[in-house]
């Protein structure tokens, strides 16, 4: 448990190094407030956003107002989204909560990443298995074909592949979108391309190891059936590796579904990002950033605890 809290403690310590980051970054790139509001914003307008935003005090300040509103559950506001001709009024009243934002996204990015996950991790095991078993075979070059494709193929192209095949020769499914079950398979099939390729390669890999293990030798001769060698001795062993390519995979479809939803117009976090860039809205960019790296974090913890609960004799922290 010590070292399961110290990975807490330094999770948070970087999540806020992070937003630390993202925070001094939005500001070294210009003026923050010409930023917001584009090179078409009069004087008036900017002079009141900089001083509803607080843009006038100095940096370290404004730092500190934007860390402690955050440990307060204060994400700030964005003034993009609340309003569309630049007002010469008062500004304060006029933005939109930016947690009000990230969390009417957040649902689709994870019903996008879930249902990709859904999709590779049955397939990757499936692949990985199925090579180890057969060494040397048709299906084990299948698969390393396969899963080096996953693994090597651009997601962009594959996804635009995937729109022209599917959407607009075959019209079986829409080319983008958000609402329907048919919405999510052309997203999901293009996210999940390389997580079942790395997924594979890894099961593939740590199949074999555990196979040539004398423990399996002496299973197959006491007579137990290969099934039970292979899915209840040799994949469970061979779990720990699994399970950290799989946190590593889902951890990168939280964030590299960005371009993903881009493509689709799936209304997703990483498609707020995107647009928050093109308008330079500095908080949305900057709470976005920071919730993408909690949920990085979240998942890399709990792959910590899944160790613990798959093999209980592993003392995590020490050293072998």
């Amino acid at each position: 448990m010590p070292y399961l809290l110290k990975r807490v403690i330094n999770s948070v310590i970087l999540l806020l190094i992070t937003v630390s980051f993202v925070f001094f970054a939005c500001r070294m790139i210009g003026d923050p407030a010409l930023n917001m509001l584009g090179p078409g914003a009069n004087d008036i307008a900017l002079e009141n956003l900089r001083r509803a935003a607080g843009l006038n005090d100095p940096l370290w300040l404004q730092w500190v107002r934007y860390m402690g509103g955050l440990l307060q559950g204060d994400f700030g506001v964005s003034y993009r989204y609340g309003f569309s001709v630049i007002p010469e009024a008062d500004l304060k009243d006029i933005g939109v909560p930016v947690v009000d934002l990230v969390a009417e996204r957040l649902p689709a990015t994870f019903l996008l990443a879930g249902v990709a996950m859904a999709i590779a991790v049955p397939l990757g095991l499936g692949m990985g298995v199925i090579a180890a078993a057969y060494p040397r075979h048709l299906a084990d070059r299948l698969v390393t074909v396969l899963s080096l494709a996953g693994v090597s193929i651009v997601q962009f192209w594959l996804g635009l592949m995937l729109i022209v095949l599917f959407a607009v020769q075959l019209g079986w499914l829409p080319t983008g979108g958000y609402g329907e079950p048919a919405h999510v398979i052309l997203p999901a099939l293009t996210l999940a391309a390389r997580p079942i390729g790395r997924i594979a390669q890894v099961v593939r890999s740590a199949m074999l190891d555990e196979l040539a293990k004398p423990y399996v030798v002496t299973a197959r001769a006491k007579g137990v059936a290969e099934w039970r060698v292979i899915l209840l001795h040799a994949l469970r062993n061979a779990a720990i590796p699994i399970i950290t390519m799989i946190g590593d995979e889902l951890s990168a479809l939280l964030t590299g579904a960005i371009l993903v939803e881009k493509i689709f117009a799936w209304p997703g976090i990483g498609l707020l990002i995107i647009d928050s860039l093109s308008r330079s809205d500095l908080p949305i960019i900057q709470v976005s950033i920071a919730v993408v790296a909690t949920l990085v974090i979240i998942v890399n913890l709990l792959v910590d605890f899944a160790y613990r609960i798959i093999d209980p004799q592993i003392q995590l922290g020490q050293k072998a």
